[in-house]
Order: C-alpha cells, then sequence, then structure tokens
C-alpha cells in the first residue's frame, strides 16, 4: 500500500493500461536517461512517444534536462522502452512515484534496465567527462522505495541486494565499451537526498567510505527493479568533480553541458550494449 490507500500493484496495472492504450509495444529491453542524456530516446527506430502527463500516477519532471516521456522504439531490431527523464525525491515526490516509471517497464515485461544519471567524481584523478559502471552502491537517501507495507504480488519483503549490479549485464557493458574504443571506469556510487550539492566535509566522508561516485537518483530504481527481481545495470557520466576536489562553483548548468559532450559517445555505448543485453 501507499499514501492513496492502493496498492502498488494496483496502480501499476492502472499505468500498464494506459499504455498499452497508446502503444503495443513489447520491451525487452529499458533504458533511463538522465540529465542532458534524453536525446538518445529521438533517435529510436519506430518511436513512439508517450509523455507522462498522459500515464496515470507517473509524474512528469520539473527539472531542465529531463523531457518526461516514455519512449517505444528499436535499436536494430531490439524492442526498447526509454524514460526520456525522471523525477527525483527531492523534488517533493514520494518514493513510490520516483520509481513508478521504472516499475511499469518491469510490468511491460522488460528483461533488464540500464539506469543513466550525471554524477559528481570523487577521485581527484578523474576528470569531468568521464564514464563510469556502477558496480555497486550505498544510500543516504534516509527514504527507502519499500518502506510500508510489502505488496506481495510486487516482490519479497526483503529482497537481496548482494548482486544489485548483474554481473553479466556489466560484463557486457565492458565489452560493449571496448569495442567502442571507449574508457569505462567502475566504482561504487553513493546516493543522496539533494537537491543541494555536497559539502567537502561530505565529500570526505563519502570517499573514506569507499564511494567513486555521487548524485540524487539511481538508488531507488535499483532497488525497486530488484525487488521485482528485474537485471540492473547502471552508467554514470562524471560531469563535475564533487565539492573540494575541483575549482569554481558547482552549477546544474554545467552538469547539462558536460553530459551534451559526452552524449555522441553514449548513444554509441547504448546501442551496442542494448544489443549485447538481449543475449545475456
Amino acid at each position: 500500500m501507499n499514501a492513496t490507500g492502493f496498492a502498488l500493484s494496483s496502480l501499476l496495472d492502472e499505468t500498464v493500461r494506459a499504455v498499452r492504450a497508446r502503444s503495443s509495444a513489447a520491451p525487452r529491453v529499458g533504458v533511463v536517461l538522465g540529465s542532458g542524456l534524453g536525446s538518445f530516446a529521438d533517435e529510436l527506430q519506430n518511436l513512439t512517444k508517450v509523455p507522462y502527463s498522459q500515464l496515470p500516477h507517473l509524474p512528469a519532471s520539473n527539472v531542465v534536462g529531463h523531457a518526461g516521456n516514455l519512449c517505444f522504439g528499436t535499436v536494430d531490431d531490439v524492442n526498447v522502452v526509454c524514460m526520456q527523464g525522471r523525477v527525483h525525491f527531492y523534488e517533493g515526490h514520494a518514493m513510490w512515484q520516483v520509481v513508478h516509471g521504472v516499475r511499469t517497464m518491469a510490468k511491460l515485461g522488460v528483461q533488464c534496465v540500464l539506469l543513466t544519471n550525471a554524477a559528481g567524481g570523487l577521485e581527484a584523478t578523474w576528470a569531468p567527462g568521464d564514464l563510469m559502471m556502477v558496480t555497486d552502491h550505498i544510500n543516504f537517501m534516509h527514504h527507502h522505495p519499500l518502506q510500508g507495507p510489502n505488496d506481495d504480488a510486487l516482490g519479497p519483503r526483503f529482497p537481496d541486494m548482494t548482486c544489485a549490479y548483474d554481473a553479466g549485464l556489466r560484463a557486457q557493458l565492458r565489452e560493449a565499451a571496448a569495442e567502442e574504443g571507449l574508457s569505462l571506469r567502475e566504482g561504487i556510487y553513493a546516493a543522496v537526498t539533494g537537491p543541494s550539492y555536497e559539502t567537502p566535509a561530505e565529500i570526505r566522508m563519502l570517499r573514506t567510505l569507499g564511494a567513486h561516485a555521487v548524485g540524487m537518483s539511481t538508488v531507488p530504481e535499483v532497488i525497486a527493479l530488484r525487488h521485482m527481481r528485474t537485471r540492473v545495470a547502471a552508467l554514470s557520466c562524471i560531469t563535475n568533480l564533487a565539492a573540494g576536489l575541483g575549482s569554481g562553483e558547482l552549477d546544474h548548468s554545467e552538469v547539462e553541458h558536460i553530459a551534451k559532450t559526452r552524449r555522441a559517445d553514449l548513444k554509441r555505448l547504448l546501442r551496442n550494449w542494448i544489443v549485447r543485453a538481449v543475449k545475456a
């Protein structure tokens, strides 16, 4: 149950019915497109766009760089659904709403999901524009998408998170990056609530705990997908060095700018990975 008093599975069924009224696609792979990365969806073949505003229970983002569309299409004959932007907990949405988009993907039948995000780098030797495959996460958001009564129709009360980021999907990301000639770092993603950027002291704490990047999304979606036993991979575009590691004031417009400079490379990586993912 959620704050509305309805079982989450019932709300998901309503969303899926609304999707089916607009698209009969049967996606096999889901992709969540983070800040500045949404244009990948515009290049899908046989593209059908469904605005979040047309779907019940799926809120639209008010953050620049998050268009707010569910996009269906193909990549080399692989049926794909993309979230062209996501909502964030810091926007004031309930956590069940934050993860409702990826849960909808899972209910539509995808066999795996790749989540992308823009993140701050915690390694002084890294540079804006680096790409990092997420190997694990640390959750500092203090709100959990599975809090409250469990909906057994979606998954178990206590889902295992030992292998939250699927080893097979990660291996295929490495292979796709190598084939495209792209350098791919690997590391642990720390999730914080935001929307303020972290202090230098907080960054020192996160580094001490073993994190390599920090951001304000992704982890709730990973938890919700693993609750539904959907395989997950995640990819961060390091758009800035975190507080105390770089020079100058942190600004979201710079995050968008750096994400756009890697847009072409990310599109090549995503296309290559999607074709591999259905074979994992």
